[in-house]
């Protein structure tokens, strides 16, 4: 039988070893976690499309989402394997991502206009009819004698504007369902999906609104030379995540 002398040898060794050994936790944790959150805007939205998955049967105003979330899926994929195409070691022509950010706030906004359209509630439905049109003549007429499209950071000011107006179809959807006195909300499916959306925009629009001056402040005015992917960008991250959460909740929720 051996001895407890030589049993506890290998113990002692291992808890002499351990504090040496280099940056254990930046070795294995930091990097797990950096690529969770680096990925966080495709898999988030792999929440929501597996309930729809075990789900299929929505109302019919709830497909302009549905669309929604295919697209978002579609440009979050593109726009994070173009920002990681060097530790992937992909060899890619688009080096620029921020146009597919672009593309995402316009397309955020059309879909989710229609849903509130689809809702059909009689408060301010003139206005919410025509706030597309009025939206797409903007980005028209701002990427034309404005801004570049294809610049090498988001666009602050169509983001910005995006994002009021979805906090306004969020704040009259509020507005017109505590006038009907309703007993429950959480019943309703259309309101999870209005309070993810508010709280997503109500995250990000003080972010897009001083995100020029952010960069300006950190980087300094040569723009060209830096990443423009600043940390709090992982902020809003974390709106999105909660959005595509509470939207997974709506398409459980039966009315």
């Amino acid at each position: 039988m051996p001895c407890t002398r030589c049993l506890m040898a290998p113990l002692q060794l291992l808890k002499l070893t351990l504090p040496h050994l280099p940056n254990f936790h930046e070795m294995l944790i930091i990097p797990v976690f950096e690529f969770v959150l680096d990925w966080l805007e495709v898999w988030a939205i792999l929440i929501p499309l597996f309930v729809l998955l075990k789900k299929p049967r929505q109302p019919v105003y709830m497909q302009p989402v549905i669309y929604y979330l295919f697209v978002a899926l579609f440009l979050n994929i593109v726009a994070t394997l173009i920002w990681k195409r060097n530790s992937l070691g992909l060899n890619t022509v688009f080096e620029n991502n921020n146009p597919f950010y672009n593309l995402h706030s316009i397309f955020r906004l059309i879909f989710f206009s229609v849903f509130f359209i689809r809702l059909k509630q009689p408060f301010l439905s003139g206005v919410k009819m025509i706030i597309p049109f009025l939206f797409i003549f903007f980005v028209v007429i701002n990427f034309i004698f404005f801004e570049n499209f294809f610049q090498k950071k988001i666009s602050s000011r169509l983001h910005t504007v995006e994002s009021g107006i979805l906090l306004f179809y969020c704040l009259q959807y509020y507005l017109f369902r505590l006038k009907e006195e309703q007993a429950s909300f959480t019943k309703m499916p259309d309101f999870w999906i209005v309070t993810g959306l508010s709280i997503f925009v109500v995250i990000s629009f003080p972010i897009y609104l001083f995100y020029d001056r952010m960069i300006y402040l950190f980087y300094g005015p040569k723009l060209d030379e830096f990443n423009f992917l600043l940390d709090i960008w992982e902020v809003q991250k974390i709106g999105f995540l909660i959005c595509c959460i509470l939207i997974a909740k709506a398409f459980n929720t039966k009315e």
